[in-house]
């Protein structure tokens, strides 16, 4: 048994595909430099190097150094479920297009009827079939992968039917050493985008997809402007994110975003920005921005829209369907709860700093040792006041460090006039609240 990783290949790079495997060596033989061994194990690159792709919109498919695939229809009998990815329904959509007010037509290409549930199958069968065409992995091999989440459900699953041994690991935020495997845009380029055209009959007049590692996106419009070079191509991704153009819609005081799945704070490498545009922002989001880029766009009757979904609800149940969760985040009003923070008025609060932000900032090269305080500020946090209840309070810290505790004071000016100012009572923590329990049930 051996242990596998995805190849590192940049789309259409320099005429010819590699595996990542450093001077040749594959993972069961040593890495030799300057006669010192190294890792048996591939060569890692950054995501967020340059791209050395050499692709151009007129460059024929037979010169591509990669391994290209036409649409296959589903058999009327699945062999096995895998048979369930992709020919995912584009469907109109009528109700929401009306009740905006958008005159041009809107399809949805739903990617959650894919066999595990989102367009991340499409890339997780496409890797593992292209490296075993390549003869870089054999059943019994180990596939890991570190993901935030649909990939990794898209890779074990044609892991499990074929074979494989499957290790995902999920960090805290992605990391800097996330694939770059040409697989990803690929598999759109040569299926997805394929499907949407035939659906189509070949007139798009614009195309909203999410953008995270940019494979999505990237294979998506590189074949659809093939076909409709006037489509305009709309990526979205969060605010907090960096992947927008121009770059003024980058700057923002948001350090952290809800949506999962998309937004980066580098630009990966397979990410084509020449044609993302200015949206900001998985399905909920897409929509939204959609509907916002065909009001701005001016989409008139008898254009077409297509959006792609990436996923469903199924994976994000504990969040968007939790009603604790969404009020602690202002989404949903219950019973008491703090003020939101665009209500509140304070004016001795700037932001907060912590060791752990500074320390990550510093680390990413994001600051120097002599930049002022603010660039390391976070200015996203809850306040609460003194009547709110330690229930309220446990639930805002199952997600947040600390919460700043606040009380209304009256103060005169020196006209004599009153006015209520909010001011600082205090920060609670994780760790005041387990005290504070800990010596109260020791007092019971």
């Amino acid at each position: 048994m051996s242990v596998k990783a995805a190849a590192t290949m940049c789309p259409m790079s320099n005429g010819k595909a590699t595996n990542g495997f450093k001077d040749g060596a594959g993972l069961k033989g040593e890495v030799k430099e300057n006669g010192v061994k190294g890792s048996p194990f591939r060569e890692w690159r950054r995501p967020d190097l340059p791209s050395k792709c050499t692709y151009k919109p007129d460059t024929p498919l037979e010169k591509s150094p990669h391994i290209h695939t036409k649409p296959q229809p589903k058999p009327k009998i699945m062999p096995n479920i895998l048979s369930n990815i992709g020919n995912s329904p584009l469907v109109r959509l009528n109700r929401i297009p009306q009740q905006e007010g958008l005159q041009c037509e809107v399809l949805v290409k739903c990617e959650f009827f894919n066999a595990g549930g989102s367009v991340k199958d499409r890339i997780g069968l496409r890797m593992i079939e292209d490296a075993e065409a390549r003869g870089d992995i054999k059943p019994g091999d180990v596939l890991i992968e570190p993901t935030s989440g649909n990939t990794g459900i898209g890779i074990a699953l044609a892991s499990a039917v074929k074979g494989y041994r499957c290790i995902i690991v999920m960090p805290e935020k992605m990391s800097m050493e996330k694939y770059r495997n040409a697989s990803n845009p690929i598999a759109h380029f040569d299926c997805t985008a394929e499907e949407i055209l035939d659906g189509c009959d070949g007139q798009i007049d614009m195309l909203v997809a999410s953008a995270g590692t940019g494979g999505t996106i990237a294979g998506l419009s590189r074949k659809i402007k093939m076909k409709c070079p006037n489509c305009k191509v709309v990526g979205v991704d969060p605010s907090g994110s960096i992947l927008a153009q121009p770059e003024t819609l980058n700057k923002s005081d948001v350090s952290f975003y809800e949506v999962e799945g998309i937004g980066y704070d580098f630009i990966p490498t397979v990410l084509t920005r020449d044609v993302r545009k200015r949206i900001r922002g998985s399905s909920g989001s897409a929509l939204y921005c959609a509907i916002q880029a065909a009001k701005d766009a001016g989409l008139k009757k008898g254009q077409r829209m297509v959006v792609i979904l990436p996923d469903s609800i199924r994976n994000y149940m504990s969040k968007f369907l939790s009603d604790d969760w969404m009020s602690q985040r202002d989404f949903l009003e219950l019973e008491q709860q703090m003020e939101p923070s665009k209500e509140w008025c304070v004016f001795q609060i700037l932001g907060m700093a912590t060791v752990g932000n500074m320390m990550a900032q510093i680390v990413k090269n994001k600051v120097k040792r002599s930049d002022p305080v603010s660039k390391v500020m976070y200015k996203q946090f809850k306040q609460v006041h003194m009547d709110t209840s330690l229930g309220q309070l446990s639930r805002m810290l199952d997600t947040d460090h600390f919460v700043l505790i606040v009380h209304n004071q009256r103060q005169y000016g020196s006209d004599g006039k009153m006015e209520n100012k909010q001011m600082i009572f205090g920060i609670a923590t994780r760790i005041d609240l387990l005290n504070f329990i800990t010596s109260h049930d020791m007092e019971q």
